[in-house]
């Protein structure tokens, strides 16, 4: 991890439009988690379609895993805080995302894949983000990328915040990953007591903040744990400021929004319903995942 002294000005910082607390739920064999990012939020943060946040001690919570499941039409974005977890593919990808590691899947016109604990115990904690694909891409061939924590891209502040750039680019730090259409930007932040963190962000960009651990202050606005900021598109705006008064942790996530329509069956993403037909005929027909 290296310092930075890369300015960034902020004229017009974002503010908070709402606070969003998730849902609980369970998906895949039992695995306890919470949805952030829900179905109902899909067009107001275009394009990201989901965040599941999960994280728990109690094995039953988490053991039995994700078996083999099937996607279609966007990608996968899973980083792992804490714990241990193998991912297998149709495609014929296999690797073992550890603590801090990141695994960036592109289904695109399908995968069947499963994500199993390889843990019997102990803190099993992460997130997966999904991401939109354009029409355009929707049937391109899929892609998978593993990153190790120690390849992920980082810096650290002159304030002292450590930044991970799992997607875009901060202070002149180019993430992981890049996408033209969709620009996501995804960066973990911890910041220490009394710090602050500025990010320059286009107006046109959906945003939002994710605090995992402490509690933060988004201009003015006082940002809890296990809450999601959904910050305000306003035309003026340049960026945003992340103020901490006690250690914090949080994610920072923006993109640009594909403005197509969203058609989503469960597990498959497109733009109409002729299209999810197609996708559900060639799962049953074991043509998705070939």
């Amino acid at each position: 991890m290296t310092d930075t002294t890369t300015p960034a000005t902020i004229r017009h910082p974002r503010r908070v439009e709402r606070l969003v607390a998730g849902m609980a739920t369970s998906d895949g064999a039992g695995v306890k988690l919470t949805r952030v990012l829900t179905q109902s939020l899909q067009r107001r943060l275009d394009p990201f379609l989901m965040l599941d946040a999960f994280g728990s001690d109690q094995p039953d919570d988490y053991i039995s895993g994700f078996p083999d499941h099937p996607h279609r039409g966007f990608e996968t974005v899973t980083y792992m805080i804490a714990g241990r977890m193998l991912h297998r593919d149709s495609a014929g990808h296999e690797g073992l995302l550890e603590n801090g590691g990141v695994q960036w899947m592109t289904a695109a016109r399908g995968v069947i894949h499963s994500e199993i604990p390889q843990q019997e115990h102990g803190l099993m904690e992460g997130f997966q983000l999904w991401l939109n694909l354009p029409g355009r891409d929707k049937m391109n061939a899929p892609w998978y990328r593993d990153f190790k924590a120690e390849d992920l891209p980082k810096f650290v502040t002159p304030e002292g915040v450590a930044v991970t750039v799992i997607a875009g680019e901060s202070h002149g730090v180019a993430g992981a990953v890049t996408r033209d259409a969709t620009a996501p930007l995804y960066l973990d932040l911890h910041l220490p007591a009394g710090s602050r963190f500025v990010q320059p962000l286009p107006a046109s960009r959906n945003a939002f903040v994710y605090v995992y651990r402490g509690a933060v202050t988004i201009n003015g606005q006082a940002v809890p744990v296990q809450r999601m900021a959904l910050l305000a598109n306003e035309a003026d705006t340049d960026g945003v400021v992340i103020e901490a008064d006690a250690e914090a942790r949080v994610l920072l996530i923006a993109g640009e929004p594909l403005k197509e329509p969203i058609v989503q069956y469960g597990p498959f993403v497109m733009n109409s319903q002729q299209e999810i037909y197609q996708a559900l005929s060639d799962f049953r027909d074991g043509r998705l995942g070939e």
